[in-house]
């Protein structure tokens, strides 16, 4: 068990959800005036909420992707809040939305300093290129997330489809950075 607790926070919960059958995005328009919709730009729709403050994305094929989502219950319920609007605006939906995590983006920091040179060549699957970006890429193959790191000692997570693997990979690599004396935590006076 790592010396210090890392705190975490889910940033971002990306979700596709899927109606099974065509949208009439104008028919949308015309009943939310509110949304964004510009087929000339992007060919989907935005459904934006203010409980729980997500966007929607609708396209005419019925898929639908939410993002800002704060947990992957927080973006079911907006999905399935998006879902009850469009029938109160007169949208005939047949079925329940299937839908799916695609990505969850989370914080980190695991309170220390990072010597990212030596963690570099030190942990597999990295990529640092300071010149370039200030954090170093490391590719974790289980769970199969990208952290990026900071020295720091700030992290984010991304790529995990489970709430349980963004905890998992982060606690797995704070212990892989101690155990390789790679983080170095400020001495108390």
């Amino acid at each position: 068990m790592p010396k210090v607790k890392a705190t975490i926070r889910i940033e971002n919960v990306v979700a596709s959800a899927t109606l099974n059958q065509k949208v009439d995005l104008n028919a949308v328009v015309k009943g939310y005036p509110g949304v964004e919709y510009r087929p000339e730009q992007f060919p989907g729709l935005v459904f934006r909420l203010k409980k729980p403050k997500t966007a929607t994305l609708i396209f005419n094929s019925g898929k639908m992707v939410c993002t800002g989502a704060k947990s992957a219950k927080e973006s079911r319920r907006a999905v399935m809040k998006v879902v009850k609007e469009l029938k109160n605006g007169g949208i005939i939906i047949i079925s329940k939305p299937e839908m799916k995590v695609q990505n969850i983006v989370a914080s980190a920091s695991l309170g220390g300093m990072i010597d990212l040179e030596k963690a570099a060549y030190t942990l597999e699957k990295t990529m640092y290129e300071p010149e370039q970006f200030p954090g170093l890429i490391y590719r974790m193959a289980v769970p199969k997330v990208v952290i990026l790191i900071f020295a720091s000692g700030k992290l984010v997570c991304t790529g995990a489809k489970l709430e349980q693997e963004v905890y998992e990979s982060v606690e797995k690599l704070h212990k892989l950075l101690e155990e390789k004396e790679l983080i170095f935590y400020e001495e108390e006076e």
